[in-house]
This record gives structure tokens, C-alpha cells and sequence, in this order.
């Protein structure tokens, strides 16, 4: 194209045989060409390929499909590939594409009924070649998805054929099945929903009520919906695996998140253990028609912990955020899974609506029909003269017409020529045998079914719940949740990962680090871990562990940092430098940012710590200071006990131990923790135990306490109290254990069907160790279980032969007197037992701890009282009455009971506080 090509400013740009050269020859300017292109692309994606419409729920290709299933339909099986060419005449492309889109419908198990290998989702199999696999329209989709007669038809892409806009779909497909899809500028993802939820929901709908709909996977698995967010953009679902504890050294994999695979998921697993991040013996793949997927254990590992470590570093955890995209009047709409169910639910009806009009319009015709013949026959118009010498059809309508206007009234709508026409082709055969009482009797009936039809759309609503209310009993067997809701704790990853990395220290020139193996071992830990290090400058600092890091000179104490520790508990000595003050103090470090200097004294220069110990349980030493000579001094040594040092933050000052200069200061004895027990929580929808006061409170544990587990297959097993433990999800008690405790319970003998009772104490077991204090005989079954004192059960029995039921109010304690705990009981009842109620409430050991632990604590505070008196009246200054210190350096040696009671102002004055 010449640049001396100019166009006319009238001219129209976008035409493009507009602009001409001087010869004649037409020019096609560049400005407008591919304007609309890529917008004509990305409509043509969004609409005809990726996002699934709302009111079927299909992508054109699923639809296309599901057509040709019912164009073939003859109630046997279709080989994929003859139903991939018949859908080839309406989808514009592919066959491959056809297939693939065949095939997940298949796995979707709700629309086709399939024969041969269509694959296995959960391992990631693939399905057989189309020429080798058959399926045919399930039962369901033949009820819930055709019908021509309120389907809307267009043309195919080529006119010689007629496919449907959308297919009348009278049920929520969608959410049903779910769908995802990548468009241009737009995605979509919505999760498969539980089929019987669904039909619930759309009833609720139905009755006026918002629906509240969350997602059930066909891979089973546990599933955190609290952020679900109705599956719009910005929601997210945690998904975990079922794992399942066999024995303290094999862990066995049931059921998998949705999205993942039994081969993938391995895959993760041995690449986590390569990682270092946990350790396993070996894994083994035993998946067929279920998920099995056994973990063996390395010796000495956790399998609670690694259970944790699972859903942190591996595919047995996944995160999934939907986004509800579909095709609502021909535009792509964000919109929530509840909408949907409503718009769903409203299309339903009104589908269902459609058709009974279409019905009641067919019986009115079939009325009609028969009143026409019969009155054309009683009257014996086909044999008046007019009518047979009627020369051609119009005459005849005439003559009709003039013979059927006294009856016009009977019929519900006017008679058109295409009546009479319908009329005049009977043959006479059937004119003459015409039993008047048989169509008086049809008639009869059809008038029934149009009373029906009127009532039903009278009550639209309630034809509409019975609908989705036939669906479920039809349908809904096998179809229950598979997909457990549960709230997930948080697993932090520094908690669960193993400890696979080694760290070092050089204090003197002040590194730390996992690569500096010739100098000072410290501790293992794992190489995603903090590190906290204290300094002999009172600095102290937590950072990332790496192969080497610098943190400053004279490091005193290093170890691996936990965020949000209570328990760990720092006594510290330090001097202050600028008044060489030596203070006390006891604080714990519970979060701080990576990288920044903190200070154990004011941040003064020439600061100093003296003493420095950190103890994982508040435990407290007894110290003794020594001071350094002075005339004035009498006492130069005294014990000082960190258990009289008040825990505070860690940006406290601390209490004063002396204004001048300490010699020396030397551990004399330790101690035992300062802290209370730690006061546990059982979170019944978590599972897990807790110390945030969520769920069941447990009570106050500290030592060796344990926990008592009880199990529906009587047995029991005693665990700890770490937050990290599991429990059986046939667990039906979970309580402090308390040894001297009775308990009571009722079982029933698997080979007699007898009654027993018996009342016993737990026996301590190791940690882990899973007893059965029930016959172990097949069928033993424990009825009940109760902790109280007097506990009384309601008995119905069966006495005599003629089988009189009667009821007994006994106290259990009458029965039977404590025994121990293998010990078979004394049978309930010499009768027949029909039931057994109990009656008397367990009683809450935790509260029967907290009033001990009250009575306690009033005690022990009369206690401190008094002693705080004592102290006040007993703490003395060593130096006589005007005597006056010389120096700065001189000391004043106390004799403090009670360090938290007493401090000292500047100019050396003892004030009590």
C-alpha cells in the first residue's frame, strides 16, 4: 500500500472496498480489520464451548450427546464410538473432543448407564477406546431430562438437522454434577453437590426457605466448607484424605480429596519423605473397587504426628476455590450454588407447569374429538342427504356446520374445517360399530384425568414437592453423602515437620546454622523452623534456620523457636549499663518478627546478662548471688528463688536483686514448674483437643495425667494430652482419667444374647494400648456406659410364657459389687430383657476437679495472705542509720522474703509495694 494513499473524510472506514488508488484497484485499510475478532472468539468460547448453561446445566457438547443417546435410543446399548459419529452431525468438532466429553459424563454415573472399561477417576485410569465401551440413557435422565414437546429446537451448524437450545431439564443438573471450564477472560469451576441435598433443598425452595447447599465429592474425603462462600469467587474448600490409624506403625489411606488421584497422591507422599519432611518405611497401593493405600511407619515416628505432617506437605490436603460461572440469558453470570438451586428449582416448575398445560390440552382434544363422533353418529348426520350429496369439502363444512350448531355449547373450544376433516376420514366400519356406553366411559375417565391435571395446577407447588419428593424415593438409594463436613484445625507446619536438618553453633564468633558441622552440635529440627539465640548483650533474635547466618557475638542460648509458647519460660539475671542495677525476671517469648532485635534489659549500653536459663515447663530454680566486697556490706551472699518471681512480658524490667556490683552467681538448686496444669478442651466437630476453650472441657492436666478413650466395640486405650493427638472415629467417650473411679456398664454376650452388668476401674495402661473389658466373643455388643455414683437403669422385660412386658426402676449398685476389670458381671436379668434405659445422668468429672481446685486455691491464698504479712514485717536493709554509701559500686545487701512485694527507688530507698 503507497503511503500517498489518502481516503476522504466521508468516507466509511469500515468499509473495506471503500478506499481506492488512483488506478481503481481497491485498498484494504488495517485500521478496523480484526476489531471484533477476538471479541466474536471469546463469545463464541464462553457460549458454545466452556460454561455450562443454567438452565440444563450442559455444555453444548454434553448436550449435543445426550441428544444423540435419545435420537438412538432403543432401550439397548450403543457403542461409543457409533454415538460419538451420530453427535459429530451436530457438534462442529472432533471426535476426540466428543469422546472425552462422553466418557466424563459416564464417570459421572447419573445420565448414562455404562457397560465395559469407561475408567476409574480415582486412580487416574483412562478409559477404553470408544469401539470397545457401550452406554445407553439411564432411567433418570430418560424421567428428568426429554421431552420434545417443551424442548426448544434450532437448527444444527449445518440447517440439515434440529438440535435443542436446552434440553427441559426437571431437576438441578448442575450442581448435581458439576462442571469446570476454561473460556477467554473467564473461568469456571462448580463442585458436585449430594443428589438427596439437592432435592431437599429445592423442596425448602419450594416452601419459601433459602437453601444452604454445600458440596459432596464421589471420592469421599473430609471436607472444610466454612469458607465456602456459596461457590462464588474468593470461597475456598480445604479438602483432606480419610486416614485411618491400623496400628501405631501403619496408617492406611481410605478415601482421597476430589481432584486428586491414588497415584498421585503416593507420588507426593514419597517426594514429602525424600524431602526429609516425613519419614515412612514404605507405602503400598492396594486400591481396587475401594481406596487403600497403606503407610508404614519409620520406628519411633509419631502416627499422630504424621498424620498431621500428611495433610502439611502432602496431596492429602488440597485447597479448591470455586468460581459459579453460567450461561444465563445469553450472557456468562457469577452467581452463588443457592441461586442456582433456586433458579433451578423455579425452572422445574414451571417445566412441570408446560407440561401439564400440554397434557390438559390433549385430553380436552381427545374429549372434544370423541363428543364430535359421538354426536355425529347419534344424530345420524353422516347419513343426512345434505351430507352425502355434498359435492366437495367446503359444502360439507357448511353442512356440518349448520347440523353441529345446536351443540356448540358442549364443546370447549370453536370446530375448525381440520375437525370435519378428521371426522369425514373415519371409515364406515368404525361409524357402524361405535359403542355409544364404551366412549361415554372413556369419556368419563379423560374428564377424571382433566379434573386431576386442573387440581394439580391449582396447587402447583404441591405437584412440584411431589415430584422432587418422587425423584428421591426413586433415585436416592446409594446416593447418601459421601464427602464428611468437618472444620479443620490449622496444621502448622514447623510442629509436624520432621526434624531432618541438624543444628550448629560458634558463640564466640556468633553463627548459627545447619552447615557449620564442625562446630557446637545444638539440637535436630527441621529446615523449615525458626531459631531464637539470646546474647551475652542482653539482644536476643529469632530467625529462619540456613546453612550459616550471622546473629552477633557471644551467644549464650540457642535453641528452636516455637510461636505462641507459653510454656517455655526464660529466668534471666541481668545488669543494666548505665547504672549497673541487677534486675531478676521470668518472661516467655510468644511471637516476635523474624529478624529484629529485642532486649532482655532496657537496650542500654553496656548491658549485661548474668544468669540465663530456659525452661520448657516454668520450671524454677533456686540461685546464689554473691556480691563483691565492700566495707559498708554485712552480707555478701544470699539465695535468691525464681518461684517468687512473678512470670510477666518480656519487655518487663524486672524486680531488683541489688544496685551494685554481683561477683558471682551460681545455681544452687532446681525446682519444679511454676505453672499451673494446663486446661484442655475436647472440640467435637475438630476432633481434636484444644487449649482455646472450644467444646468439651476435659480438665486440668499437667505430668503423667492421661486421657480415658472409650470405643462403641468396648474397649478402651489411655492417651496424653498433646494437641496433636487423633481419635478413633469410633470413640464414644472421651474424659480425664481418673484411676479410683468406678464406672458401670451393661453388655451383651455374643454367643448366649445375654444381659450382664459389672462395675470396675480402668486399669493404667501404657499409652496406646487398646483393651477390651467386654466379652471378645463375635456379637458381644455394649449396650451402656455410665461414670455415676448410683446409677439406675429402666428395664422393659418379658416374664412368663405368655411373654408379660414389665418395668423395673433398679439401681445397678444392688446388683453387683465392684469387680475387676476382665470380669464377666452378674447377668442383668433372669427374664427376657426387651430394653434397658438409663436414667441417671453421668457426672462431669471436670467440674468435681474444678471445685477440688477451688477449695485449693482459698486455701492457698489464706496461705500467701499471712506470708505476705510476714514478709512485710521481716524485710530489713542491712546498713546501719546514717550510713551513707561512698561509692557508686557499693551495695546494700537485702534479705528479701518476697521479691515481687518490695523495690527500691533511685536514691536507694526500700519501698513496699
Amino acid at each position: 500500500m503507497s503511503d500517498e494513499t489518502n481516503f476522504p473524510k466521508e468516507d466509511n472506514q469500515d468499509d473495506l472496498g471503500s478506499g481506492k488508488t488512483e488506478s481503481g484497484s481497491q485498498t484494504i485499510p488495517l485500521s478496523g480489520l480484526y476489531e471484533n475478532w477476538f471479541l466474536d472468539y471469546a463469545s463464541y468460547v464462553i457460549l458454545d464451548r466452556a460454561v455450562p448453561h443454567i438452565n440444563d446445566g450442559l455444555k453444548p457438547v454434553q448436550r449435543r450427546i445426550l441428544h444423540s443417546l435419545k435420537e438412538m435410543d432403543d432401550g439397548r446399548y450403543n457403542k461409543a464410538a457409533n454415538v460419538i459419529g451420530n453427535t459429530m452431525k451436530y457438534h462442529p468438532h472432533g471426535d476426540a473432543s466428543i469422546g472425552d466429553a462422553m466418557v466424563q459424563l459416564g464417570q459421572k454415573d447419573l445420565l448414562i448407564d455404562c457397560q465395559g472399561n469407561w475408567g476409574f477417576p480415582i486412580t487416574g485410569d483412562s478409559a477404553a477406546a470408544p469401539r470397545y465401551i457401550e452406554g445407553r440413557l439411564s432411567k433418570f435422565a430418560n424421567d428428568v431430562v426429554f421431552n420434545p414437546e417443551t424442548t426448544e429446537w434450532q437448527l444444527s451448524y449445518d440447517g440439515r438437522n434440529r438440535e435443542p437450545v436446552t434440553l427441559p431439564v426437571k431437576f438441578p443438573l448442575l450442581l448435581a454434577q458439576g462442571a469446570e471450564g476454561i473460556a477467554v477472560g473467564l473461568a469456571t469451576k462448580i463442585m458436585p453437590h449430594n443428589f438427596i441435598e439437592l432435592i431437599d433443598g429445592s423442596i425448602q425452595v419450594l416452601n419459601g426457605e433459602r437453601p444452604n447447599i454445600f458440596p459432596d465429592f464421589p471420592t469421599g474425603g473430609m471436607a472444610d466448607v466454612s469458607n465456602y462462600n456459596e461457590g462464588q469467587r474468593g470461597g475456598k474448600i480445604r479438602v483432606r484424605a480419610k486416614i485411618e490409624e491400623r496400628d501405631k506403625k501403619t496408617l492406611a489411606i481410605t478415601e482421597i480429596p476430589f481432584g486428586t488421584t491414588t497415584g498421585g497422591l503416593i507420588e507426593s507422599v514419597v517426594t514429602a519423605n525424600d524431602k526429609g519432611k516425613i519419614k515412612i518405611k514404605k507405602i503400598e497401593d492396594n486400591t481396587a473397587g475401594n481406596v487403600e493405600i497403606i503407610v508404614h511407619l519409620a520406628p519411633g515416628i509419631s502416627p499422630d504426628v504424621t498424620i498431621d505432617a500428611l495433610y502439611a506437605f502432602t496431596a492429602c490436603e488440597v485447597s479448591i476455590s470455586p468460581n459459579t460461572c453460567v450461561i444465563k440469558d445469553e450472557k456468562p453470570h457469577f452467581m452463588s450454588v443457592n441461586d442456582i438451586l433456586i433458579e433451578n428449582t423455579i425452572n422445574t416448575k414451571n417445566l412441570l407447569k408446560r407440561e401439564l398445560e400440554i397434557r390438559l390440552n390433549d385430553l380436552q382434544e381427545k374429549i372434544f374429538f370423541s363428543s364430535l363422533l359421538k354426536i355425529f353418529i347419534q344424530e345420524g348426520m353422516y347419513k343426512h342427504p345434505d351430507y352425502e350429496n355434498a359435492g366437495d369439502f367446503d359444502t360439507v363444512v357448511q353442512v356440518l356446520n349448520r347440523l353441529f350448531e345446536p351443540f356448540f355449547d358442549q364443546f370447549y373450544r370453536d370446530i375448525r374445517p381440520e375437525d370435519y376433516k378428521k371426522l369425514i376420514d373415519k371409515p364406515m366400519s368404525s361409524i357402524t360399530r361405535f359403542d355409544v356406553k364404551k366412549s361415554d366411559e372413556m369419556m368419563k375417565t379423560l374428564e377424571n384425568e382433566i379434573k386431576e391435571v386442573k387440581r394439580h395446577l391449582r396447587q402447583l407447588t404441591e405437584y412440584a414437592i411431589a415430584w422432587f419428593e418422587k425423584l428421591r424415593e426413586k433415585y436416592s438409594k446409594d446416593r447418601e453423602r459421601k464427602t464428611e463436613l468437618r472444620i479443620f484445625d490449622k496444621v502448622e507446619a514447623t510442629q509436624v515437620a520432621l526434624a531432618n536438618t541438624k543444628l550448629y553453633v560458634n558463640r564466640e564468633e556468633g553463627f548459627i546454622g545447619s552447615g557449620m558441622k564442625k562446630d557446637e552440635f545444638v539440637c535436630d529440627c527441621s529446615d523449615i523452623d525458626d531459631i531464637i539465640v539470646f546474647r551475652e548483650d542482653g539482644k536476643y533474635v529469632v530467625s529462619k534456620i540456613q546453612d550459616k547466618v550471622f546473629v552477633g557475638k557471644g551467644i549464650i542460648h540457642v535453641a528452636v523457636f516455637k510461636k505462641g509458647d507459653e510454656r517455655t519460660i526464660y529466668n534471666a539475671i541481668y545488669k543494666e549499663g548505665e547504672t549497673g542495677t541487677s534486675f531478676i525476671k521470668r518472661f516467655a517469648v510468644v511471637g516476635v518478627t523474624r529478624d529484629k532485635e529485642y532486649d532482655v534489659s532496657k537496650g542500654s549500653k553496656g548491658s549485661k546478662i548474668l544468669y540465663f536459663t530456659a525452661n520448657p515447663n516454668g520450671e524454677a530454680e533456686v540461685v546464689n548471688i554473691q556480691l563483691k566486697p565492700h566495707t559498708k556490706l554485712r552480707k555478701l551472699n544470699f539465695d535468691m528463688d525464681f518461684a517468687e518471681i512473678a512470670i510477666k512480658g518480656r519487655a518487663s524490667q524486672g524486680n531488683i536483686v541489688s544496685k551494685y556490683p554481683v561477683k558471682k552467681i551460681s545455681f544452687k538448686s532446681s525446682g519444679v514448674s511454676t505453672l499451673a496444669g494446663r486446661k484442655i478442651w475436647y472440640d467435637t466437630i475438630m476432633k481434636r483437643l484444644n487449649a482455646d476453650e472450644r467444646g468439651q472441657y476435659l480438665g486440668e492436666f499437667d505430668g503423667d495425667d492421661k486421657i480415658l478413650i472409650v470405643l462403641s466395640d468396648g474397649s478402651y486405650e489411655l492417651s496424653n494430652f498433646d494437641l496433636s493427638n487423633h481419635f478413633d472415629e469410633k470413640m464414644i467417650r472421651i474424659e480425664k482419667y481418673y484411676p479410683d473411679h468406678i464406672y458401670t456398664v451393661i453388655h451383651q454376650d455374643g454367643k448366649s444374647g445375654t444381659y450382664f452388668v459389672k462395675r470396675f476401674k480402668f486399669d493404667d495402661q501404657p499409652i496406646g494400648k487398646r483393651i477390651s473389658f467386654i466379652n471378645e466373643d463375635a456379637g458381644s455388643k455394649l449396650i451402656l456406659m455410665s461414670n455415676a455414683t448410683e446409677p439406675i437403669v429402666k428395664l422393659d422385660i418379658l416374664k412368663g410364657k405368655s411373654q408379660t412386658e414389665e418395668t423395673l426402676d433398679q439401681p445397678l449398685t444392688e446388683i453387683i459389687d465392684v469387680k475387676g476389670i476382665k470380669a464377666q458381671g452378674n447377668r442383668l436379668s433372669f427374664h427376657t430383657v426387651k430394653s434397658v434405659v438409663l436414667l441417671t445422668a453421668d457426672e462431669d468429672l471436670s467440674q468435681k476437679e474444678k471445685a477440688t481446685a477451688t477449695s485449693a486455691n482459698t486455701t492457698a491464698a489464706a496461705q500467701t495472705t499471712d506470708a505476705a504479712v510476714e514478709t512485710t514485717a521481716t524485710a530489713t536493709a542491712t546498713p546501719q542509720k546514717g550510713d551513707e554509701p561512698t561509692d557508686k559500686n557499693d551495695d546494700i545487701t537485702l534479705e528479701i522474703t518476697n521479691p515481687n512485694d518490695i523495690q527500691i527507688d533511685d536514691k536507694g530507698q526500700m519501698e513496699m509495694f
